[in-house]
C-alpha cells in the first residue's frame, strides 16, 4: 500500500504591500468658518431688533393675476417704447399699497417712544438681491408716481444694486416695505417687519390652480400675498382691509382708473 500523503504546511501571511502599509489619508474637513460680513451682521441685528420689539402678526390673501396678467400683455410693447422701461407686475403692487396705506393710516405709520407719528406720504422700501445680501432702497414719495415712475425706480434701484453701488441715502427711510420670495419660487411665507416701519407686503410665487369662478371650475394663475404688522400700533381690522384692498386693486387695475 502506498505510503499516506504528508501533511501540507500552512502558507507563511504575504509580506504588506505599500498601500496596505501606508497611513490612513485624514478626512478633508467638512465644515468651513468664513467671518460675517457687515452687511450680514447688520441684517442679522436688525432682524432680531424687529423680533423682541415689534408684536408681529401675518395675515394672509390671494390674488388672481387673470386681469393684471392680460393688461400686461396688451400694452408691454406700447409702454416699452413709450416709456423705455419694461411693464412688470411690481408697479401694480408698488401703486395698490400706496393706496391701502393712504386708506389705512394706521399702518403707514410708526410708534415713537409714547407717540404715534402718522405719515402724510408714502416711502416704499422695495426688497432687492444684491452681490452682497438683501438691501431695500426707498421708493420715495409713490403717491406722486405713475406706473412708468416706479418701475423705472425699481430698475434703477436694482441695477445699482448689482453693482453695489448703493448709497446709505438710498436706503434710509421708508414707512413700508414689499419683499418678493416669488423670484425665487416661494408659495407662501411670512415676511418680517423692517424696523422701524410697523409692516411688510410679501408677494409670492403666481402659480395655476383650480378656482371656483361664477359657479365653474376654472384654472386661474394665483399668488399668495402675506400682510405681516406690528400688532401694538395695528389693529386686525386695520390690517386685513389693507390686504383686501391691495387684492382688489391687483386684480382689477381699472379701479386705479376710476379710484374706487
Amino acid at each position: 500500500a502506498a505510503a499516506p500523503a504528508a501533511p501540507v504546511a500552512p502558507s507563511a501571511p504575504s509580506p504588506p504591500t505599500a498601500a496596505s502599509a501606508a497611513v490612513p489619508e485624514l478626512e478633508e474637513p467638512r465644515e468651513r468658518r468664513v467671518p460675517m460680513t457687515r452687511m450680514r451682521k447688520r441684517i442679522a441685528t436688525r432682524l432680531k431688533e424687529a423680533q423682541n420689539d415689534a408684536a408681529m402678526l401675518t395675515t394672509f390673501n390671494e390674488v388672481d393675476m387673470t386681469n393684471l396678467s392680460a393688461m400686461r400683455n396688451t400694452y408691454k410693447d406700447a409702454f416699452l417704447k413709450k416709456h423705455d422701461v419694461k411693464l412688470g407686475f411690481m408697479s401694480a403692487f408698488v401703486a395698490a399699497a400706496c393706496k391701502a396705506l393712504q386708506e389705512q393710516p394706521a399702518v403707514n405709520a410708526v410708534i415713537d417712544g409714547s407717540d404715534i407719528v402718522y405719515r402724510d406720504y408714502v416711502d416704499i422700501s422695495v426688497a432687492v438681491s444684491s452681490p452682497t445680501g438683501l438691501v431695500v432702497p426707498v421708493i420715495r414719495d409713490v403717491q406722486k408716481l405713475s406706473f412708468a415712475d416706479i418701475e423705472k425706480e425699481i430698475v434703477k434701484y436694482g441695477n445699482k444694486a448689482k453693482k453695489g453701488s448703493l448709497t446709505v441715502e438710498d436706503m434710509v427711510g421708508g414707512t413700508f416695505s414689499i419683499t418678493n420670495g416669488g423670484v425665487f419660487g416661494s408659495l407662501l411665507s411670512t415676511p418680517i417687519i423692517n424696523p422701524p416701519q410697523s409692516a411688510i407686503l410679501g408677494m409670492h410665487g403666481i402659480f395655476n390652480r383650480p378656482m371656483a369662478v361664477g359657479g365653474q371650475v376654472l384654472v386661474r394663475p394665483m399668488m399668495y400675498i402675506a400682510l405681516t404688522y406690528d400688532h401694538r400700533l395695528i389693529d386686525g381690522r386695520e390690517a386685513v382691509t389693507a390686504l383686501k384692498r391691495i387684492k382688489e386693486l391687483v386684480e382689477d387695475p381699472h379701479r386705479f382708473l376710476i379710484d374706487v
